[in-house]
């Protein structure tokens, strides 16, 4: 595998420890299928799973969003046995609607397990399709990372996809600013509080999860509570096709507020 990201090159700093976090996952042998450019799955990711479940924020939520990496599928799973309605995005937002939902209601009906419907394969084929203004309050919130600081910091895999939906869902209320914001990763994708690099626009973590520990950040770091529109990248409204729809009724939104 080439030791460049899909996305490399937007962040160098941010590179170099995604780059190694990658490069020491395979050395581990700890990765579940393809490391590179990824939100890489791993060793042990029903056990961080479990780990999430036990907090308070996660029993109580009725409605959980996650990002839709394999990593995170046993989340999805865990969520819908729970009862909870999940809704995810698009993978890489390449289609002409934003995101998904999963009712475990309506999934128990049409006979259709939940372990099928938790994979990406699944809920393309059986979530229903919704517009990020259809997507309900989320009580729980997960976003894939690469690398993590034990203070809340979160690096992704480069395409700024989870950091422009939740500025997006904070605009239209439906995140605020004391939603729980949640990761789940490999110990190994631990790294020192420096080693992030945080920008304006970043989100932090109230909660990581690993395969070995749960960790309350315990962060008082401010969050971004709407879209920046001036940067969000050229090639990101070129490659998602509802965005600049998107950004129109945002905008149209502001001015009308």
């Amino acid at each position: 595998m080439s030791e460049q990201g899909r996305w490399a090159g937007r962040n160098p700093a941010k590179d170099i420890i995604r780059h190694t976090i990658w490069r020491e996952l395979e050395t581990a042998g700890v990765n579940v299928g393809p490391a590179w450019s990824m939100i890489p799955n791993f060793s042990g990711a029903d056990v961080a799973a479990w780990h999430l479940a036990q907090t308070d924020a996660w029993k109580s939520a009725r409605t959980v969003k996650t990002n839709p990496d394999h990593a995170q599928t046993p989340i999805r799973i865990r969520a819908l046995y729970e009862d909870k309605v999940v809704y995810t995005p698009v993978p890489y937002l390449t289609k002409d609607f934003p995101y998904l939902r999963l009712d475990p209601a309506k999934l128990t009906v049409a006979e259709i397990s939940f372990e099928l419907a938790a994979t990406p394969q699944g809920f393309m084929t059986h979530g229903e399709r919704l517009e990020f203004e259809e997507v309900e309050p989320l009580d729980f919130c997960v976003v894939g990372s690469v690398a993590v600081s034990r203070a809340g910091g979160r690096t992704g895999k480069g395409a700024g996809f989870a950091d422009l939906e939740t500025a997006i869902f904070r605009e239209l209320g439906i995140v605020t600013a004391t939603t729980p914001m949640a990761t789940s990763i490999h110990s190994i994708q631990l790294v020192p509080d420096d080693a992030i690099v945080i920008e304006s626009h970043d989100s932090p973590l109230d909660f990581v999860a690993t395969e070995r520990e749960l960790i309350t950040t315990g962060s008082i770091a401010t969050r971004p509570m709407g879209v920046d529109w001036s940067k969000v990248r050229a090639d990101q409204f070129e490659t998602i096709p509802f965005l600049t729809n998107l950004r129109d009724r945002m905008l149209s939104r502001r001015a009308s507020a």
